[in-house]
């Protein structure tokens, strides 16, 4: 257990933290799991295993019942091929963010070879020299379904899905998928040599890449007169947790721009970029990318200094509901669906808890 002394939250952001997190797991225990063990099935596989992973992660074993019933269920959407996913179309990031929640109740070896079959699967989708060639701009990335665009969103879940299960930071996939994570960085570097790297070059991070001729006049909230793409703050979080968990450390050009931007960005109140849509994926990307990447503290643009976890913890408390649940009202991306946005701001917190803080970052260099 972490003391005091060297708890990164102080006192009452820890009784908080507890609180809202016990709330949230109870909302989830009563209001959101259907009687099939699933979580909004409508959507997919995919909440159910965000939920669980979510409760896994603040304390709640395999035995419990939401858990094991959770379990089961996700159990159900394993596939012959090795995937695990619904109706196909969202097959890399159900089958990953499946194996997030697998590895969390894996402590027993119970999910050793659905596991290894997976991150065969997963692997399988993602961009390669079979594919394309290492100057395409797709290269080493992967999309919802495996063909066709990928983003760094689903790039991102497989390193985290990959290194989760197993991989260390130089294995061939990693390695490739970084390629593609470098160059969704608007930074102009031998790393990033594609038409959009020099157009913003603030060390922030986008969704996508495109592959044609864009027309800045169809959405100036997204695309800047020079035709670069602006930067936002989910993508740069996940950006930044993927160049950790790939090898890159804090002294790497990359990251050192991504932190950059991150301190210049910071806000838990929005979702630097986008306003309020996908506020909750960003919670967690937030977390993530700054805890993947040990930092503890952010001075912001007018040099305030901020302990995150503590101003990720009040601010998700007061925002959320009566019921224990919390919810986007911007609709966007789904996030309007309690379900969901609790598995997000409980997978966030996971990230704040004085045991988690104080182990050993993935970057200690």
């Amino acid at each position: 257990m972490a003391t005091a002394a060297d708890s990164p939250i102080s006192s009452d952001a820890q009784k908080k933290l507890d609180e809202i997190v016990t709330k949230g797991i109870q909302y989830l225990e009563k209001n959101g799991q259907a009687a099939d063990g699933t979580f909004t099935i409508k959507a997919g596989p995919g909440l159910t295993a965000l939920a669980i992973t979510g409760a896994l992660r603040n304390g709640k074993t395999v035995d419990d019942p939401v858990v094991a019933k959770g379990l089961k269920a996700l159990e159900g959407f394993v596939k012959p091929d090795g995937g695990i996913y619904g109706n196909g179309r969202l097959r890399n990031y159900e089958t990953c963010v499946a194996m997030l929640c697998f590895k969390e109740a894996n402590k027993d070896g119970r999910y050793n070879e659905t596991l290894k079959k997976a991150r065969a699967f997963v692997t399988g989708l993602q961009y390669g020299d079979g594919e394309v060639p290492k100057d395409d701009v797709w290269f080493g990335g992967v999309g919802y379904g495996g063909a066709g665009r990928p983003d760094l969103s689903n790039t991102g879940f497989l390193i985290e899905a990959l290194i989760d299960t197993g991989s260390e930071a130089d294995d061939e996939a990693i390695q490739r998928a970084l390629v593609f994570v470098s160059r969704c960085q608007n930074l102009e570097s031998k790393f990033n040599t594609t038409e959009f790297a020099d157009k913003v070059n603030d060390g922030g991070f986008i969704y996508e890449i495109p592959r044609e001729k864009i027309d800045p006049s169809t959405s100036p909230e997204r695309y800047t007169e020079n035709g670069g793409i602006r930067s936002y703050g989910s993508m740069t979080y996940a950006g930044l947790k993927s160049m950790i968990y790939a090898g890159l450390t804090k002294d790497d050009p990359r990251v050192k721009a991504a932190s950059e931007w991150a301190s210049k960005n910071y806000s838990v109140e929005e979702n630097p970029g986008m306003g309020s849509a996908g506020l909750f994926y960003y919670y967690h990307t937030f977390a993530a990318g700054l805890g993947t990447a040990g930092i503890a503290e952010v001075t912001d643009a007018e040099g305030n200094k901020h302990n995150w976890r503590e101003d990720l913890i009040f601010e998700l408390a007061k925002r959320q509901n009566e019921d224990g649940s919390w919810a986007n009202e911007n609709r966007r991306w789904f996030e309007d669906d309690k379900n969901l946005a609790t598995a997000f701001a409980l997978m966030a917190l996971s990230y704040c808890d004085a045991d988690v803080a104080a182990a050993p970052a993935a970057d200690a260099k």
